[in-house]
């Protein structure tokens, strides 16, 4: 236990406080700053704490603490693994184990509320924090809130006075153990283990293993999500990634609307596949589609959005004056757009029905893949539409480069073919996609294929070669597939046009449904 600490805690506190230790990954001097005020805050609480920080330089000398120097791998990433081993070592010295990154700030009401609300939870719940930053005019912003990551409506659950949910993003660069908890991961054998990644990178891995591999479920107590949200001190994503005070209360409202039974804790469909840093995953809070809302017919009046996250396109097809109606991909995403005066409608790939109204246009954005039956998602897309209507469906392509490299990559972890079922997407060409359609009863008016982003690597650099190539390698090569389509029976020309189609990607063996 470090001096300053010390001088707190009497030794009646020593024989009832629990003994913790704290680990904290710091590679280089960049963050040291950070580092010296997390030591700090440790350093003045009224527990029982001994620190060690984990480095591949001795900071004994500017810390005050034990050091501990060296990498688990030559990758410098590899640095978060390093506490591993020594939770490892001396789990049956103390009775809390933390770990954090050198720029978490984790308060002795962190602590202490994690200590009152793990005496409710079962055997393989542990309680977790949402990282929160600070901007120049104080305007908080959540981070970890972005993407693909979202909270599972279904994992809503009660304990005592709490009410917590599962959030698919596990890290928020730190967690807290108890040493039976620890022991559990130990147990598990894929605790203490060479550092590795796969949903995640590595240092995020390190701080997410307890949850992904070793039989616990991290859950965030968001009726007392105040107590459990601990500063990311450099405030680096501010303005970048994540969402605000505002957006993240609109969500718990409604988290906490389905604890009370007052909303159903539906998904539309499986969002998130199972491949390497979950490609191909649907975003939740993705960027309006240009390229879609230049599709949507100027004579439309009505539009209905399938899958609709936090709802960037549908609020500016709104502000053109369209009637905008929405389903959400689950009941807590929908609180913003639907705040914002989108219709919405509450219900789930099964439970869609028919009699429903028709609509101008029909968006479905990135959602085929994903869909368990792709021609079912489809059939529900097209019982919308009037026979004057026209759907903009977009798709990433998955048969492009990058899609065969996850598919490769997903059937050697999986040692079978990558079908649906192992990799939780359709590996689909646009052929593929056109039969898809047609299949349904739906009539393709045109297909094009839309380039990654220029900063988007060796990938965005291939892609953009698309616009110059011939269409068949254009569609092979390009970021996404969108097809505009119509109701009725496809024309004898359509029909045969499929065969133009032809599997856009490398010849490998493909299994879409």
């Amino acid at each position: 236990m470090n001096e300053h600490a010390a001088r707190h805690v009497t030794h009646q506190d020593r024989r009832r406080l629990p003994r913790v230790l704290v680990a904290i990954a710091s590679h280089g001097t960049s963050n040291d700053r950070y580092l010296e005020r997390v030591i700090r805050e440790y350093g003045a609480m009224s527990l029982v704490i001994d620190i060690v920080v984990l480095s591949n330089i001795d900071k004994r000398a500017t810390t005050g603490v034990e050091c501990i120097v060296g990498l688990p791998a030559r990758n410098p990433w590899s640095l978060p693994f390093a506490h591993k081993n020594l939770f490892a070592q001396r789990r049956d010295q103390y009775d809390l184990f933390i770990y954090s990154e050198d720029d978490i700030l984790i308060t002795e009401r962190n602590i202490r509320a994690w200590l009152e609300v793990t005496s409710f939870l079962s055997p393989d719940e542990v309680a977790g924090f949402l990282r929160v930053e600070f901007g120049e005019d104080g305007e908080r912003n959540y981070p970890d809130i972005h993407a693909h990551f979202h909270w599972d409506p279904s994992s809503v659950r009660r304990r005592g006075d709490y009410i917590l949910a599962h959030f698919t993003n596990e890290h928020a660069a730190c967690f807290v153990l108890t040493r039976e908890q620890l022991a559990k991961a130990l147990h598990s054998g894929r605790f203490d283990v060479a550092p590795h990644q796969g949903k995640y990178d590595l240092a995020c891995t390190a701080a997410t293993d307890p949850y992904t591999q070793c039989g616990l479920r991290k859950l965030v107590p968001i009726s007392h999500l105040e107590d459990f949200t601990v500063h990311h001190l450099t405030n680096r994503y501010v303005g970048r990634m994540g969402i605000g005070e505002e957006e993240l209360g609109r969500q718990k409202a409604i988290l906490l609307q389905i604890a009370a039974g007052r909303c159903s804790p539906y998904s539309l469909l499986p969002t998130e596949t199972r491949l390497r840093r979950a490609g191909f995953s649907k975003d939740y809070y993705e960027p309006e589609s240009e390229a879609t809302i230049a599709l949507v017919p100027a004579s439309a009046r009505s539009v209905l959005s399938i899958g609709c996250g936090s709802g960037k396109t549908e609020k500016r097809l709104q502000a053109r004056g369209l009637h905008v109606t929405a389903i959400p991909l689950d009941p807590v995403i929908a609180a913003g757009p639907a705040g914002d005066g989108i219709e919405m409608i509450y219900a789930d790939l099964d439970s869609i029905g028919p009699n429903r109204d028709t609509y101008d246009c029909v968006l479905c954005l990135n959602l085929l893949h994903l869909a368990p039956d792709p021609r079912k998602l489809l059939l529900r897309l097209r019982s919308f539409m009037h026979e004057r209507s026209i759907a903009v469906i977009q798709m990433p392509n998955t048969m492009s480069p990058r899609g065969v490299r996850s598919y490769l990559r997903a059937s050697l972890q999986s040692r079978r073919s990558s079908g649906y079922e192992a990799a939780g997407v359709h590996f689909a060409s646009a052929r593929k996609l056109a039969s898809w359609c047609v299949e349904s009863g739906l009539r393709i008016e045109a297909m094009f294929g839309v380039p990654a982003d220029h900063g988007d690597g060796l990938f965005g650099m291939t892609s953009r070669l698309s616009e110059r190539a011939p269409r068949l390698l254009s569609l092979g090569l390009s970021a996404s597939i969108i097809v505009t389509v119509s109701g009725g029976k496809p024309r004898d020309d359509r029909i045969a046009e499929l065969a133009s189609y032809e599997s856009d990607g490398p010849a490998v063996e493909v299994r879409s449904c």
